[in-house]
């Protein structure tokens, strides 16, 4: 029979496959919503809020993991996922018609922010303190979502590609998480969000057709 610490071995090597998987995922977990709006020309169904909501969110948790000196596997999707993030929002600011300079201002602020909680400006405790937030704001993110495409009865700019590749990474980190570090708020963060996701995406597939009396008559 296999010994504790043999299994404790095949353990530490799922959980870095896991994490190899989930990091390869993430390179492509905003494309298809990308390449979506590129499609649809139109940006019915996507709720900016959201978006920025989950921009704040991926912003904090890639800082304090890299200010905490967290193995790099264990949060790399963070700083990827974010990049994609950035491009989705150009893109549904663009076809929402909200280029201007307001924009401008409030994107250079978000650099200047982001920028300083990175190279230690802002104290490690302020961002200890923040990361608990990013659990509601992550979750409040996706029900904003949720709630846009209840309201509008209309997916069709909404990738459910996206939507179940984000269920599907959280799902994952909820395991190498308690196996690296056991971070508790890192859990409760993993794990609400993999339930709001796999909702919104719920919602989308429901959806994906808009309904009798919407604006939008195309199919996904």
């Amino acid at each position: 029979m296999p010994s504790t610490l043999d299994k404790t071995n095949y353990l530490q090597l799922f959980s870095n496959l896991l994490s190899i998987i989930t990091i390869t995922i993430c390179f492509i977990l905003k494309v298809p919503q990308i390449l979506k709006l590129l499609k649809v020309k139109s940006a019915q169904g996507i709720n900016l809020i959201g978006l920025l909501m989950e921009l704040s969110s991926y912003t904090i948790m890639t800082s304090y993991n890299y200010r905490n000196g967290y193995p790099i596997l264990t949060y790399l999707e963070y700083p990827i996922i974010l990049a994609q993030e950035l491009i989705l929002i150009l893109l549904v600011l663009k076809y929402k018609g909200y280029l201007n300079i307001y924009s401008f201002i409030g994107s250079s602020i978000y650099f200047s922010v982001a920028a300083s909680f990175l190279i230690g400006l802002v104290p490690l405790g302020l961002l200890s303190f923040l990361v608990p937030m990013c659990t509601p704001i992550g979750v409040s993110s996706k029900v904003v979502q949720l709630v846009e495409i209840l309201r509008t009865q209309n997916a069709q700019s909404v990738s459910i590609t996206t939507w179940f590749i984000s269920a599907f990474t959280n799902f994952t980190r909820v395991f190498t998480t308690s196996l690296e570090s056991g971070d508790l708020t890192l859990l409760l963060n993993f794990s609400l969000n993999t339930f709001m996701s796999s909702s919104v995406m719920v919602a989308a597939i429901a959806y994906k057709s808009p309904q009798k009396g919407s604006v939008q008559k195309k199919t996904d």
